[in-house]
């Protein structure tokens, strides 16, 4: 890591979601996995919203999302916007692998799409070698170059260590041809299943990665596009069977804010 802290003395607070009371602002967040790819039911996340945190979690009898395009793959997400074109269509966010094909159609919902800014969160990982949880700014596609990826946090459960951990953080283009992948896992002291706090400073031709306040990563491209906020529990296939004793996972955030520059 490099000396350099996060300096918002440019900035202002514009978002700043605490997660408070018992109920989720659906105002701000859709509780879907990109659920054009599958349905709204198969894509519904789990979270409950209490003691000022949100917990997003997966349980024993979570359900794969899109066992037709991702296995046995089982999240639970929050997103900031949806967006995809007819059934049948190949239209939709975050096109994950070739010959996706809307399953759904959604109606188009722009609630929460930064662009250019801070945006910060403070979260705890998951210890555990099928776990994933991540922090993705993607671009809100409306136009399907317009889909790059700006990776805040990605910590793999298997990736984390009693003393220390690796946090993936960088950009990827996914399909934008203007962008090329420069992407790093960090890694990070402490125990990441304590809060730590994760966050990118998004500015025109530049991306800045912080960890805990402190620049980890300098990314030399951006993306100047609406992106909306992908915030995810994964539990990943392994090669072993499916072990559900260590149910259920519990990714915990107890904050997110976007900040933007100050009027000159």
């Amino acid at each position: 890591m490099t000396d350099a802290a996060l300096d918002l003395s440019g900035y202002e607070l514009v978002v700043d979601e605490q997660f408070e009371g018992e109920a989720l602002d659906e105002t701000r967040w859709l509780p879907h996995y990109t659920p054009h790819w599958s349905s709204r039911e198969a894509t519904r996340a789990r979270y409950e919203v209490s003691g000022g945190t949100l917990k997003l979690r997966i349980d024993a009898d979570t359900a794969p999302w899109s066992p037709e395009y991702d296995g046995e793959v089982r999240v639970s997400h929050l997103q900031t916007g949806q967006f995809s074109g007819p059934v049948g269509s190949p239209v939709g966010q975050h096109r994950f692998r070739a010959g996706l094909v809307v399953r759904e159609a959604q109606d188009e919902e722009r609630l929460w799409l930064p662009h250019f800014g801070v945006i910060e969160a403070r979260a705890r990982g998951i210890r555990h070698p099928s776990a994933m949880v991540a922090l993705w700014p993607v671009g809100f596609e409306d136009q399907g170059a317009n889909c790059g990826e700006i990776c805040i946090f990605e910590i793999f459960g298997s990736e984390i260590g009693e003393h220390h951990g690796l946090v993936g953080v960088g950009v990827k283009p996914q399909r934008d041809p203007r962008l090329v992948l420069d992407f790093e896992k960090m890694r990070v002291d402490g125990d990441l299943t304590q809060f730590h706090d994760y966050a990118v400073e998004w500015l025109p031709g530049r991306l800045r990665f912080f960890v805990d306040g402190r620049l980890v990563k300098t990314v030399e491209q951006s993306i100047d596009y609406p992106a909306q906020l992908m915030l995810d529990v994964y539990e990943l296939p392994t090669d072993a069977p499916r072990d559900t004793s260590a149910h259920p996972f519990v990714f915990e955030v107890e904050y997110v804010r976007e900040y933007r520059p100050r009027a000159a």
